[in-house]
Formats: C-alpha cells, sequence, structure tokens
C-alpha cells in the first residue's frame, strides 16, 4: 500500500508513524473527518495509519501545509504529497532526492508495483503537500 511506504519510511529514521497518528485520533478524533468517512467510532491501531486522509490530516495538524505548486522547485526531499487517482482514490507518497531529467523531482510511492522512485509528481491532481519534522528519537 502507499500508505505502508510512507510509515516505513519514518520507521526507518526510528519515527513510529504508526504510533503517532494513533495518539493524536485518540486526543483528537473529532480532527479527523475522513475517519469518520469509515462509520468507525473509535481509532483503529490496526488500520488508522494505512489510509491517506487519516496521513494528510497529521501532517496537516503537525507539519506545515505547502500550496500545491507546479513548480518542482517547491518541492523539497522529504516532503509528504498527497494526490487524487482516476476513480477518486487517494494515493501518498514522499519527494525523493533525486530530480527527474526534466528536473522535477522524484516520488517514492506504490502505486500497485511495489516501492518505487519515478518521476510522477504531475501525474495526477495534487491534493496535499505537507513538510513535516519528525520528534527523532
Amino acid at each position: 500500500m502507499c500508505t505502508d511506504v510512507v510509515v516505513r519510511a519514518y520507521r526507518k529514521l526510528g519515527v513510529d508513524l504508526q504510533q503517532l497518528v494513533h495518539q493524536d485520533m485518540v486526543k483528537a478524533w473529532s480532527a479527523y473527518p475522513h475517519a469518520q468517512k469509515w462509520q468507525l467510532k473509535k481509532p483503529d491501531t490496526n488500520i488508522d495509519h494505512r489510509r491517506v486522509p487519516n496521513l494528510a490530516t497529521f501532517f496537516a495538524r503537525h507539519g506545515t501545509t505547502v500550496p500545491p505548486s507546479k513548480a518542482g522547485r517547491d518541492y523539497l526531499p522529504g516532503d509528504v504529497v498527497t494526490w487524487r487517482l482516476p476513480g477518486n482514490l487517494t494515493h501518498i507518497g514522499i519527494v525523493g532526492d533525486k530530480p527527474s531529467q526534466a528536473g522535477v523531482p522524484q516520488m517514492i510511492h506504490n502505486i500497485g508495483g511495489g516501492a518505487q522512485e519515478e518521476d510522477m509528481l504531475f501525474k495526477y491532481e495534487i491534493t496535499g503537500h505537507y513538510r513535516w519534522q519528525p520528534p527523532m528519537p
């Protein structure tokens, strides 16, 4: 899943995003309107971190929301981006540190073929752009 790529990337830094998202949802359930989309009555540690709208809400609450732009230079390595895919599906990835041949940052994500880094930042409608400095262990 695309969310797993993001969660695992932070785990490599020693940050448990799964736990942080769950703790924040326990504290601020009403701030997560998308959680109610699935008609949940309370947070669920097994799935909360695997829903793009929940991660977007977390990053918006604890990081900086950056206006989506059509300029590659506005996306820094480590930024998190969310998209709307065909069929109204949500997607999430992390800006990598390697530019494409056109100079656009490549994205680290999973869209069905496993984790990969590719030039797809502007392939779909960007719905969110976040910059989050995680608490380092």
